[in-house]
This record gives C-alpha cells, structure tokens and sequence, in this order.
C-alpha cells in the first residue's frame, strides 16, 4: 500500500515407505510399526466470515486487552515496475528489518507477489524469521477497486488469480508459511472485492494508524504521527521500500523505545486477530 498522509490530513499522494522381507519359510505375523507422533500444526487466527460470507475485515485488535501493538510493513512492489528495478531503483530495506530484527520488533510484512519475485533471497530470509510474519499484498499491487491513488486497477474475473498468485510467489521464493492475511492495495476495497475474495478465505487487514512515511523524508513528522496515533490494540501501516519511504527506518528507532517507554508490547497481526476473536 502507498498512500501519501500528512501529519493533519491523509492525501492522495506485502511443502518413502520401506519394504520388510520375510523369512523364505512360514511368514512371521509381522508386527505393527510403530505411530510416529501426529504433527499438530496450528491454524493462523482468522476472524468469521462477515454477513453473506463477505471476507472479513480487521482494523485493530482489542483496546482492553494490554497494551500491544502491531507494526505493519508493506513490501510494495507493481507488476510493471520491473525496468526500474532493474534500472537500480530500490525496493526492498535490508537496514529496516535489519533494524527490526536489532530492537527484537515483531512485524508482520504485507508482500506482493511481484517483490518476492524481485527479491527471492530477502522474501525468504524474512519468512523462516519467527521474528517476522509474510501476509498477502496481492501480486501486482492494482487496485481492486476504482479510483485508488492513480493504481492501475485488476478486473474483477482476475482479484482472486491475483492474490493466489501471490502465495505461488511466496512458495517459489521459499518462504513456507505465508499468513491468511491479505492488504487491499491502497486500502482500497468494496463490497464486490469482499464477495470476490471470499472464496480465498484470508482476512482482510487495514489499519488504525497511517504512519505517513510513503515518500516523507522527514523521519521525525513520521515517528511523531504514529506516536500520537497509537492505542491499545493499534495496527501501524508504514513500507519497506527504500525509493518510496526512506525515512522509515530512522522512523522506527525513534517510535520503538517511545513506545515501550509507555509500556506498549509489540506483536504480529496474527496476535491481535487471535485477541479479537477471543473477544467475540
């Protein structure tokens, strides 16, 4: 999601069985192997469907259950902005997960398909982080809607291959848990995009507080936007892209100790729908 916001107003602006030989005379009754222990894998929380099976839509966990919050980074990348990466524009931020990973953040990465495929090494190196979660962006970061900060718009018959294609990129990256999350590009959506992603069976994750960091230079606005933004159960947006949000990074060295100075806990997106759905 790219989004310009100023600090008073929001402007237009991311898966062998062994034979046994018995003896040549009378067969042995053979004996059972043994059950290996079944693997428990825990499904991601994710909120019910809303009413006429719409895909849900998460803005921000609990306000009463501590005071946790979620930072937020999107991984944008279009499907057509090939030439100027490979023209040397930068759309990933090792420093800022780097920087993450330094301050023991928890973050969850909303990623499209198309920066996987630009950056398979960073998409997997953050995926097998317990640090880090890898949710859905779409793969060409269009717009499901119309009239969405000047996206290029993906038809209706082609929103749902969009967003599968997206995990296929993720698996190809080699990143083996990709979240069912999904962040409409923009934060643009309707009531069609909802119907059309139900068969997908993700939650749709928003946010409570825009950080403003898409193109800002000032790192001190950014960090003082979300500090006055932020509440109990909050979800952050901010970007990992260099070219589009440089001053992030910087951003967050500020808003971290800030935070936790006012006994704020930093969590996934995962943790704040599992308190959510608690709540129900």
């Amino acid at each position: 999601m790219i989004i310009r916001v100023r600090r008073v107003a929001a402007a237009c602006a991311l898966g062998a069985a062994l034979t046994a030989c018995g003896a040549p005379s009378a067969p042995h009754a053979s004996r059972p192997a043994p059950t290996a222990p079944t693997a428990v894998t825990s499904r991601p929380p994710t909120l019910a469907p809303g009413p006429a099976g719409l895909t849900p839509v998460f803005k921000n966990g609990p306000r009463v259950d501590g005071k946790t919050v979620a930072l937020t980074f999107d991984a944008d990348m279009t499907a057509d902005q090939g030439p100027r990466a490979a023209a040397g524009e930068h759309f990933d931020n090792p420093q800022l997960i780097a920087t993450l990973r330094a301050l023991k953040v928890p973050a969850t990465v909303f990623m499209t398909g198309r920066w996987a495929d630009e950056y398979p090494a960073e998409a997997r190196d953050i995926g097998r982080d317990p640090q880090f979660e890898i949710a859905n962006h779409s793969y060409s970061h269009y717009a499901f809607t119309g009239d969405c900060y000047g996206l290029p718009t993906v038809s209706r018959d082609r929103m749902k291959a969009d967003v599968e294609r997206a995990y296929t990129a993720f698996k190809k990256a080699g990143v083996p848990n990709a979240m069912p999350y999904f962040r409409f590009p923009g934060g643009c959506y309707d009531r069609q995009a909802l119907k059309t992603l139900s068969a997908v069976g993700v939650t749709a994750v928003q946010w409570d507080v825009v950080s403003g960091d898409a193109f800002a230079t000032d790192s001190d606005a950014v960090a003082q936007q979300v500090l006055e933004g932020v509440q109990p159960g909050s979800v952050v947006v901010m970007h990992c892209t260099r070219s589009a949000a440089p001053a992030t990074e910087k951003a967050v060295r500020m808003i971290v100790p800030e935070l936790r100075k006012k006994g704020y806990r930093f969590v996934k997106v995962s943790e704040l729908i599992g308190a959510a759905d608690r709540h129900r």
